[in-house]
């Protein structure tokens, strides 16, 4: 008896896996389905109030406001910056193929380094040209 109801409790308190919800923020028809799968009539508010990054519904868009303010969906928005791990990532871990995906991931690491530049460069010089009321061109 003991085992069922725990496992029911677990069920319910478990949210989408991280990998899930990537897949939601990235495509909105996936998100559409997720939605579909239970009536809106089942859910808090029938579904009006939907945080995305956690898969979780609330009953008022106040609850919603202070569950986005509070720690686990700070933790979540987190732990979603994160890419989740591809089937090339896993093969490149087993020894297949890992050439090419590491050359791959440290070209998007040096691109991404150099567009963080850039961007710090930019607003460098646009304070600049505020302080000295002089157009600079980027």
């Amino acid at each position: 008896m003991g085992t069922i109801r725990s496992r029911k409790t677990r069920q319910l308190r478990d949210s989408r896996a991280i990998d899930q919800v990537h897949g939601d923020l990235r495509n909105p028809k996936q998100l559409a389905q997720f939605k579909a799968l239970i009536p809106d009539e089942d859910r808090p508010a029938n579904g009006i109030y939907h945080c995305v990054e956690c898969a979780k519904f609330f009953e008022q868009e106040h609850n919603l406001r202070e569950h986005k303010r509070g720690k686990n969906h700070k933790r979540r928005l987190r732990m979603l910056k994160e890419e989740p791990y591809s089937q090339k990532e896993a093969d490149a871990a087993v020894g297949i193929g890992g050439n090419a995906f590491y050359e791959n991931m440290l070209l998007k690491k040096e691109e991404a380094r150099l567009t963080k530049l850039m961007e710090k460069e930019q607003a460098r010089l646009a304070k600049q040209s505020k302080l000295t009321g002089m157009e600079v061109e980027v």
